[in-house]
């Protein structure tokens, strides 16, 4: 998936990647996609719950390995 910008939260557990993420996309523009990238397991629920809070969109995760990249529509 494309993305606009990208967080690196790997290393970072909860919370601290759903707050890095309501950080970071306050910086982006209507419409555009942030990457987060995060090897916390919690980040698969905590995202889309996040994004129903927020009414931002959770378009989807992507594993590889340890690694898991979330995406978010501001």
């Amino acid at each position: 998936m494309e993305a606009d910008r990208t967080l690196d939260c790997i290393g970072l557990y909860c919370p601290m990647p759903i707050v890095k993420t309501s950080q970071q996309i306050g910086e982006l523009a209507d419409g555009e996609v942030l990457e987060v990238i995060s090897d916390d397991e919690g980040i698969k629920s905590d995202m889309p719950a996040w994004c129903d809070k927020t009414g931002h969109k959770f378009l989807g995760l992507e594993e590889t390995g340890d690694e898991i990249k979330v995406y978010v529509r501001k």
